[in-house]
């Protein structure tokens, strides 16, 4: 496993053919709670308050959203992922048909102006920061309209309110700061997630080969066990046929080369269920040198040289656990990758805990990656100034370490020598093996 992952730049899907991260069903459900919340409101206006306002046109917006919810019920599967132009044009139409109830009950003067900001935070989530900002946009061009373009403020028993200009503009204001705000965290929210969601991927992909590896050894012993049985059957035939066969019987050098293959097929068998049982054997413990030096061999003759000591209380046989050898496998090649010369690989202990640390005299982490190591983020790999490639393969073998008890530990080394340091450090009994 690699700790370095080149970008490669992924094509920029089309806005008539790129999906959204949304189900059509819960735009749809979204705009329903709106009809309700909008239906109520007005109706709760005219006649809870009794106050005047163009009742039938702000209802008439409100069916506008009821046909279209239905038709889009009636047109596609709700479960669906929406595309990304649907999307877009679902919100771009629940902002104007915000604007139109807004400019209907007072505009900038209605406190439900603020409501503006909802659509462009799901836009946020969903699509992408382009069509977001085309979205943001228009909800602008919105907010300025209905500084002009309105009706009055309902108001009981007929009267008037009207807010100062000046007071309007501050509306406005706190709606577009609210609206930039909102959408850069939520934008931000949704793609942590989504990094976290493919690193999580990998990491189970990790494992689901490991675990693809160790069922393929064991369906190798037992098709060496079940193979035993008929083979030993015919080799005791052909061998009773060769004896039974007269010196001159011209089938007597086909039956030999018979009994010498079924000999050989059965030293193969016997073979693989031994080289089964050892590595069980090894898969279950292992000295903790020879799990340092299984994992720096691969790495070994790259060009810096792979210094490998262990040394603590007695000896000490660790239990050999996938997710140790693949994660410290990955921070080795790492480590070969930048260092100049050499690349030291310990392991200490002592009765309570056992540490295993790789050091490089390479260029060391820089700084803002040394800040956010252990993110699933990508990025370009620099190999002319710092150690700047680390990513999601860091993210798989912290994740990877960390399900095994250990606690990492990341930083440059003390000037004035250069290079990187990651150590890892379990309590004792949790990586152990357990006596015979």
């Amino acid at each position: 496993m690699s700790l370095q992952y080149e970008r490669i730049p992924a094509p920029v899907p089309g806005f008539w053919t790129g999906e959204s991260r949304v189900r059509l069903r819960t735009l749809i459900l979204l705009r329903w709670l709106a009809i309700g919340g909008q239906t109520v409101a007005v109706l709760f206006v005219r006649y809870g308050l009794d106050v005047d306002f163009p009742l039938l046109w702000a209802l008439s917006a409100i069916c506008i959203s009821i046909a279209l919810n239905l038709a889009l019920m009636a047109a596609r599967p709700s479960q669906e992922l929406a595309r990304e132009w649907e999307a877009a044009g679902q919100l771009t139409y629940d902002v104007i048909q915000l604007a139109v109830l807004l400019a209907l009950t007072g505009g900038l003067q209605n406190p439900f102006v603020f409501l503006f900001i909802a659509p462009v935070a799901v836009s946020a989530t969903i699509l992408r920061p382009a069509v977001t900002a085309m979205l943001a946009a228009l909800t602008f061009v919105c907010v300025g309209a209905l500084s002009v373009l309105r009706f009055p403020l309902p108001w009981p028993d007929g009267g008037s309110f009207d807010l100062p200009p000046l007071y309007q503009m501050g509306i406005a204001a706190a709606v577009l700061v609210g609206l930039g705000f909102t959408s850069v965290y939520a934008w931000r929210v949704a793609a942590e997630e989504e990094r976290l969601n493919i690193a999580l991927a990998a990491v189970q992909a990790v494992l689901a080969r490991e675990q693809t590896l160790s069922a393929l050894g064991g369906l190798a012993a037992a098709a060496a066990h079940e193979l035993g049985t008929p083979l030993a059957t015919i080799h005791l035939v052909a061998k009773e046929m060769l004896r039974a066969s007269p010196p001159d019987d011209p089938r007597a050098e086909d039956l030999q080369l018979l009994v010498t293959q079924s000999e050989r097929c059965r030293s193969i068998l016997g073979q693989l269920s031994a080289r089964r049982e050892q590595g069980d054997v090894m898969l279950q413990r292992a000295p903790i040198r020879s799990m340092l030096e299984e994992i720096a061999n691969p790495h070994e003759g790259l060009g810096p040289e792979i210094i490998i000591t262990a040394s603590g209380d007695g000896p000490l046989e660790v239990r050999r656990m996938p997710e140790i050898v693949h994660s410290l496998g990955g921070i080795v090649e790492n480590a070969v990758g930048f260092a100049q010369t050499k690349v030291e690989f310990e392991a200490r202990w002592d009765q309570n805990q056992v540490e295993i640390s790789v050091r490089d005299d390479g260029p060391g982490f820089a700084p803002a990656v040394l800040n956010r190591l252990g993110e699933p983020y990508l990025t370009e790999r620099d190999r002319e100034g710092m150690a700047g490639g680390l990513g999601l393969g860091f993210f798989i073998a912290k994740t990877l370490l960390e399900r095994t008890g250990a606690k990492l530990e990341v930083r440059n080394r003390r000037q004035p020598e250069q290079g990187a340091v990651v150590k890892a450090i379990w309590q004792r009994n949790a990586i152990e093996a357990p006596a015979l």
